[in-house]
């Protein structure tokens, strides 16, 4: 299924695309390990204290909580209100807007989430923007049995994960109070539409 990282240019020069037997959801529940090695290998244009890199042309406002491990790079808004935590790297010009958590995610350049947005667990593209209140859920609760299944292309995918939210080529735009259920590959380019739904769990 590595197929599924073509929505993404940028993933296989990347320094998460370590082995080409991940996947997606591999990726995710390795982060924080990940993010960790990373920090030995960031140069003086970082800032670094318990875990936490915070690029030196980054503006993080007060308010705004921290916890590592964690990569922010450069030119990146983090904006007063937000939660980053579980292992997270944020490439260079990303916005994480007021109110906004994100868990456990990869963001590529210029990838934007505006306000009130939750992010779990999920890998995004570059210039993909979430618009104000729009979901990323991680975790079926409403399931008696949540692990990962997923219909992508015609073709059923199952994994033993219980907590994936998605990942969302580049250039999607997820509008105002959309969600994106537990599970899902959004081709780059895929527009949802605001208070829409993107579910890819076939009915059991």
């Amino acid at each position: 299924m590595t197929m599924l990282f073509e929505a993404i240019a940028s993933w296989h020069a990347s320094s998460f695309a370590t082995r080409s037997s991940d996947e997606a959801w591999d990726v995710v529940a390795a982060l924080p390990g990940m993010v960790v090695r990373l920090l030995g290998t960031l140069d003086d244009g970082y800032g670094i204290e318990g875990g936490i890199a915070v690029h030196r042309t980054a503006e993080v406002e007060g308010g705004a909580t921290l916890k590592g491990p964690l990569i922010v790079g450069p030119n990146c808004r983090v904006a007063a209100g937000s939660l980053l935590r579980g292992g997270c790297w944020l490439d260079g010009g990303c916005v994480v807007g007021p109110g906004t958590e994100v868990k456990s995610t990869i963001m590529f350049r210029g990838s934007r989430l505006a306000h009130f947005n939750f992010v779990g667990d999920s890998i995004l593209g570059q210039d993909v923007n979430l618009e104000a209140g729009a979901i990323i859920a991680n975790y079926r609760n409403e399931l008696r049995d949540p692990h990962l299944r997923l219909t992508y292309r015609g073709e059923l995918i199952e994994a033993p994960v219980l907590k994936f939210g998605a990942l969302v080529g580049d250039g999607c735009r997820i509008g105002a109070n959309a969600v994106v259920a537990p599970g899902a590959i959004l081709a780059a380019g895929t527009v949802v539409p605001r208070l829409g739904l993107i579910d890819q769990r076939p009915p059991s």
